[in-house]
């Protein structure tokens, strides 16, 4: 059994920082600010272009490499900030003592992702962490589906878990089952609306496993 699991707002509890970051980024322009994380959770979507779009950016006065640049300076100042959501680590070493191999793939890039990692000190509770050549938010979906097919695995056997509509999407593509936890980026109603497994909270995902073929 294979878990790819999603980092941000899954593991990593970063809804906050994110918020204050693109909230800053809006005061600056005289734009007005996403209200509260209710707002936030129903505007945050893939491809990040859209997203920016939502809050409020213009795109086409100002291009949307910019404003991302711009948004990842403050992030990696302030996500320093974050820790895991609560219950992440005992998940973690629970799948590790039911014998199941655990895999980071991420949308954030590689070096980004491998700082956040260690600070938060569970880099040896993966077999390999994923992430992007670039700060784009681009395709996840690749990154796991060759990290499969180089590794032999069968998708049959692979579990996505993550916290938004775009990680049931990546497993769709890449023929995985998945399983989303409510309370990060995305609201529960939008993860139920598209046809996802939805666990209430991360504690409860080595039950899930447990369930087995019931689960499929």
């Amino acid at each position: 059994m294979l878990v790819v699991w999603d980092w941000n707002g899954t593991l990593l509890d970063d809804m906050d920082v994110c918020l204050g970051v693109i909230n800053g980024m809006l005061r600056r322009r005289g734009l007005p600010p996403i209200p509260d994380l209710d707002r936030y959770r129903e505007i945050f979507t893939f491809p990040v272009r859209t997203y920016y779009a939502l809050a409020g950016f213009d795109l086409e006065r100002e291009p949307f490499t910019d404003l991302a640049e711009e948004y990842m300076t403050g992030y990696r100042a302030a996500s320093r900030s974050c820790g895991l959501v609560a219950g992440a680590r005992e998940t973690l070493a629970a799948l590790d003592r039911m014998g199941v191999r655990q895999v980071l793939a991420s949308a954030s890039r590689q070096d980004d992702l491998e700082r956040q990692v260690a600070e938060q000190g569970v880099q040896g509770a993966f077999s390999a962490v994923l992430g992007m050549a670039d700060q784009f938010g681009g395709g996840k979906a690749g990154l796991a589906a060759g990290y499969l097919r180089r590794e032999g695995a069968d998708p049959a056997d692979v579990l996505f878990v993550g916290d938004t509509v775009h990680d049931l999407e990546v497993a769709r593509q890449v023929g995985c089952r998945c399983v989303l936890i409510a309370g990060g980026h995305q609201s529960r109603s939008r993860l139920e609306a598209a046809g996802a497994a939805v666990l209430e909270h991360i504690r409860q995902l080595p039950a899930y496993l447990a369930g087995g073929a019931e689960n499929r």
